[in-house]
């Protein structure tokens, strides 16, 4: 079977206020550029540009509810949040240097040193992936675990995403090789309910709110849970560190003060989420977030919340883990596991530091 993502046909709209693309896109990031030195703006606060993998995805609600908490502003910070469908789509515009940073899975700073790029988690959200794998419901006597993998149809976000990366691990862990599926390229939310709803995808990777609307509606069935750390251990063989606030390490290492910032705020904002019911942390959200289904919402965030860890500090333990499964089929890190500096891939020095 050919593993080269199939691009679908239907694009169903994204969550207009959320989502930047094209020339919107190129607009925000115009003026950027590839510097290490934070721009200040007319009142003098930092200002710092950070890409999301999916602004409205639950596992990185941490992003969007820090900015509606005003923890960003508190800390004297000019944060803009824009967002991309896909954390491979992101990472690109964090190398590129048109953004600061990309709230995205830790499993990515991994892959792109293997490509001579420094990239570093500064702040850890989720020490599990908060990702579950669905089939859809017709289809669930065929496939109840990764080791019915071969000949089917699986959705990811896009090929280099960490749904792509996990879902390649799922396999190989259930004795199936990533060349015996196929990976189609189906987004997330509207675009990836809408692949299952058409059979354009037999299951595939993906997170809440669309499992929570896949699953209530009774389109589909989570075959695998790594919401939990339980689920994740049984899945992956220990922790996987994933939802993080990463950037450059050089522009970490020249903004100290200003990536310490950030780091209060997001901490902070983890200590919210620990401390305040799925229906307390959506109503802080923006109503568009909930779209006509404010209690399917709250029971998205209800099913994920306890991904998200209090302190914002990387387990080593965990991302040893996530270097031990890349390595189990990624071209890039196979036969370079050795090679890898873990140390350099994220740092616990700003969310150690938080009061």
């Amino acid at each position: 079977m050919t593993t080269q993502p199939i691009e679908l046909a239907t694009k169903l709209p994204r969550l207009a206020a959320a989502t930047v693309t094209g020339l919107a896109l190129a607009a925000a990031l115009a003026g950027c550029g590839d510097s290490h030195t934070a721009t200040t703006g007319p009142g003098g606060a930092p200002q710092v540009k950070i890409m999301v993998g999916g602004i409205d995805k639950v596992i990185y609600l941490p992003a969007k509810l820090t900015e509606q908490l005003g923890y960003f502003k508190a800390e004297g910070l000019d944060v803009q949040l824009l967002s991309e469908p896909s954390g491979a789509q992101a990472e690109n515009v964090l190398v590129a240097g048109d953004v600061q940073g990309v709230v995205g899975f830790y499993d990515h700073a991994i892959d792109l040193q293997t490509k001579g790029k420094c990239i570093q988690s500064v702040v850890q959200f989720a020490d599990v992936p908060g990702e579950v794998e669905v089939v859809a419901t017709g289809k669930a006597d065929q496939i109840t675990s990764p080791a019915d993998f071969a000949g089917k149809n699986l959705g990811i976000t896009s090929t280099g995403s960490s749904t792509d990366f996990l879902t390649q691990a799922l396999a190989v862990r259930n004795g199936v090789s990533p060349d015996k599926f196929t990976r189609v390229k189906a987004g997330a939310g509207a675009t990836f309910i809408s692949a299952i709803d058409n059979g354009g995808i037999d299951g595939g990777m993906t997170t809440d709110p669309t499992a929570a609307q896949l699953t209530t509606t009774g389109k589909a069935r989570v075959i695998v849970d790594m919401r939990t750390e339980e689920g994740t251990k049984a899945a992956l063989g220990g922790l996987y560190p994933a939802s993080s606030l990463y950037m450059d390490c050089a522009w970490v290492k020249a903004n100290k003060p200003v990536v310490q910032k950030l780091a209060n705020a997001l901490v902070k904002t983890l200590r919210f989420i620990n401390g305040n019911s799925a229906e307390e942390i959506a109503a802080k959200m923006p109503a568009e977030y909930a779209g006509a289904d404010p209690k399917l919402y709250v029971k998205a965030i209800n099913d994920t919340k306890t991904i998200f860890t209090s302190d914002g500090v990387m387990p080593a333990d965990g991302a040893k883990n996530v270097l031990e499964v890349l390595s189990s089929f990624s071209p890039n890190v196979m036969g370079k596991k050795d090679a890898i500096d873990l140390a350099a891939t994220y740092t616990t020095e700003f969310a150690s530091a938080v009061k």
